[in-house]
């Protein structure tokens, strides 16, 4: 008998527009959705939106979703070159 082990990942995303309960319950249905996801978490205060999924998520179907649903995906901070390195080369 073989068995499958099922890696569960955690996405996070920030989203724009939430205004009330309501909000979040469109965003949550929207996003579950997305095949894939096994449970949505979202903290209305901050707009951030925490997907738990079976597998790595489209994260263009994610933003689909959440634009049907009247909202906006807002591209996640990336972290400052390290010290020494440009992000483009143009910088410097």
């Amino acid at each position: 008998m073989s068995t499958s082990a099922v890696t569960a990942v955690s996405t996070t995303y920030t989203v724009t527009g939430m205004t009330c309960g309501h909000c979040v319950s469109s965003v949550t249905a929207g996003i579950g959705k997305v095949a894939g996801v096994t449970g949505v978490q979202v903290d209305l205060a901050t707009g951030r939106v925490t997907v738990a999924s079976d597998r790595v998520l489209d994260d263009a179907a994610v933003t689909a979703a959440v634009g049907e649903a009247g909202y906006q995906v807002v591209a996640p901070a990336t972290e400052a070159p390290a010290e020494g390195a440009s992000c483009c080369g143009s910088c410097n």
